[in-house]
C-alpha cells in the first residue's frame, strides 16, 4: 500500500468539504485530481479574509481517467452515490484507499454494496465549510477529521500529514461517529424552521432540542458509543455559542430544493431505536417531516 508523501489523490464532489480538503493539499504542493458534475476551472476556499485557489480543471467524465488513485476522498452527499459510482470504479484498485466524507454512521454499509476493489474508511468531519452563491466556499473554523485507527487510516493522515486539515486516529471512532451523528441530527430542525443557527438561542427550540437529542443518546448508547450524560448539554451548547447566520448542510439542500439527506442524519434513529425496542417519539414526527419536505409528492 502507497504510504508515500506524493501519494496520488482523488477527490470526487468538490463541494464544501471536497473543496476544503482540495485547498488542503493544493497548499502544501499536493495537486489532487479534482471529479465532479459541473466543469470548473478552479476552485476557491475563503477562510477569513484569505482566498486558496486550487487550480482545476474538475474533470467531468469518469471515462477519461486513464488510471487508478492510491487515495480518494469521496465528499458528495450520500443523496449522490449512485452518481458518483461511475468516478469510484475508475479511481479505485485493489490498493486504492476511499476515505468517506459523510455524515451519518452507516459508510461502510452502503458503500458495501458497490463492491470496490478497494479499503474504505469512514470519516468524522469536524470542519464547518459552507457553499456561496458565487461557487466559492467559506471556511469557519478549524479542518479536522476523525478517522478509525487502522492502516488504511494511516494512508488518509499521511496524505494531509503538514495540512491545514488535521487528522485523529481514534480508537472510539464509533463513539465520535454518534456524537457526530446527535449533532447532524439536530440540524434537521433548521431545515423544517428554514432558520440558521440563532434559533436555538430560543427557550422552547432549547427544550425541544434538548429532548431530541435525549432521544438520540438513548439509540446511540444502545448502538455501543460511550457517550457521558452532559452531550446533549455540550451540543445544544455548540449551536447557541455559533454565529446566529451559521448555516448547515441540510438547510442549504432544502432551501436549494435540493433532495435531504434525511434518512441518513435523521432516519437512522428511529430505524436503530426499533432494532432495541427504544421509543423515538420525537423521530417518529421529525422523520416523516423531513422525508416530505425532501421528497414530496406535492
Amino acid at each position: 500500500m502507497n504510504t508515500e508523501i506524493n501519494t496520488v489523490v482523488a477527490v470526487v464532489g468538490p463541494g464544501a468539504i471536497g473543496t476544503t480538503v482540495a485547498a488542503a493539499l493544493h497548499e502544501v504542493g499536493r495537486k489532487p485530481l479534482l471529479c465532479g458534475r459541473t466543469p470548473r476551472d478552479h476552485l476557491t476556499l475563503q477562510d477569513g479574509d484569505r482566498f486558496i485557489t486550487v487550480p482545476g480543471p474538475v474533470q467531468t467524465n469518469p471515462k477519461q481517467i486513464a488510471r487508478t488513485a492510491d487515495l480518494v476522498f469521496l465528499a458528495v452527499k450520500s443523496t449522490q452515490i449512485d452518481a458518483a459510482a461511475e468516478w469510484l470504479k475508475a479511481l479505485t484498485g485493489p490498493e486504492t484507499v476511499v476515505c468517506v466524507l459523510q455524515n451519518g454512521v452507516e459508510q461502510l454499509d452502503r458503500l458495501a454494496t458497490y463492491s470496490l476493489p478497494g479499503q474504505i474508511v469512514p470519516a468524522v468531519v469536524w470542519f464547518p465549510a459552507q457553499a456561496q452563491s458565487d461557487g466559492s466556499v467559506r471556511l469557519r473554523g478549524d479542518a479536522r477529521l476523525s478517522l478509525p485507527d487502522t492502516s488504511a487510516s494511516r494512508v488518509v493522515a499521511t496524505a494531509l500529514q503538514g495540512t491545514r486539515c488535521s487528522v485523529d486516529l481514534a480508537a472510539n471512532f464509533s463513539s465520535l461517529a454518534w456524537r457526530k451523528l446527535m449533532q447532524n441530527a439536530v440540524a434537521g430542525l433548521m431545515a423544517l424552521t428554514h432558520r440558521r443557527s440563532g434559533m436555538f438561542g430560543r427557550a422552547d427550540i432549547a427544550r425541544l432540542t434538548l429532548a431530541y437529542l435525549q432521544e438520540c443518546l438513548a439509540v446511540a448508547r444502545a448502538e455501543g458509543a460511550e457517550l457521558g450524560d452532559e452531550v446533549p448539554q455540550d451540543i445544544l451548547d455548540k449551536f447557541r455559542a455559533a454565529p446566529a447566520d451559521m448555516s448547515t448542510s441540510i438547510l442549504t439542500d432544502r432551501e436549494a430544493g435540493r433532495p435531504l439527506e434525511w434518512d441518513i442524519r435523521n432516519g437512522v434513529i428511529a430505524r436503530r431505536g426499533r432494532v432495541h425496542s427504544i421509543s423515538t417519539p420525537i423521530s417518529d414526527i421529525l422523520v416523516p417531516l423531513l422525508a416530505a419536505a425532501s421528497d414530496g409528492p406535492g
